[in-house]
């Protein structure tokens, strides 16, 4: 399937109320999705997904954060190239819309906004690592 395609399936996706796209040519197929957060599901995944080493807080204190999650299985960047500043440091307020963090996937560079207004808590994940789908990238209290 032609990259270009799939930029274009991300940005409906990006662009819309939608959670989920699936497209089939042939033999060829592509799924993009997107993590959308549930009031059940959140603090079951954030405790899943936070270890001890990146976060010192006492799981019960989580049930008021919010946790950014990859919306795709890549490379997290906290930096929009390796000569600029972070988008957010600990502590840092963010507003729903603002970009946190960069998620590369097939040499495309995805701007991660941030579903939820408050102050950063903690960063999950080291600049340069992979992530998984659905992996707590940032927690927003």
């Amino acid at each position: 399937m032609d990259i270009r395609k799939i930029k274009k399936l991300i940005q409906m996706l990006q662009d819309s109320d939608l959670k989920e796209i699936e497209v089939k040519e042939g033999e060829e197929s592509v799924r993009i999705a997107r993590g959308i957060d549930t009031p059940s599901n959140s603090l079951q995944s954030t405790q899943a997904n936070i270890s001890p080493t990146s976060n010192n807080q006492d799981i019960t204190s989580i049930s008021s954060e919010s946790s950014i999650k990859s919306p795709i299985v890549g490379t997290f960047y906290r930096k929009p190239a390796p000569d600029k500043p972070p988008y957010v440091e600990l502590g840092d307020h963010v507003n729903t819309g603002d970009v946190v963090c960069i998620v590369e996937a097939m040499k495309m560079m995805n701007e991660i906004k941030s579903e939820f207004t408050g102050i950063v808590t903690a960063i999950s994940v080291e600049d340069g690592e992979p992530v998984e789908f659905d992996q707590s990238l940032i927690i927003i209290d």
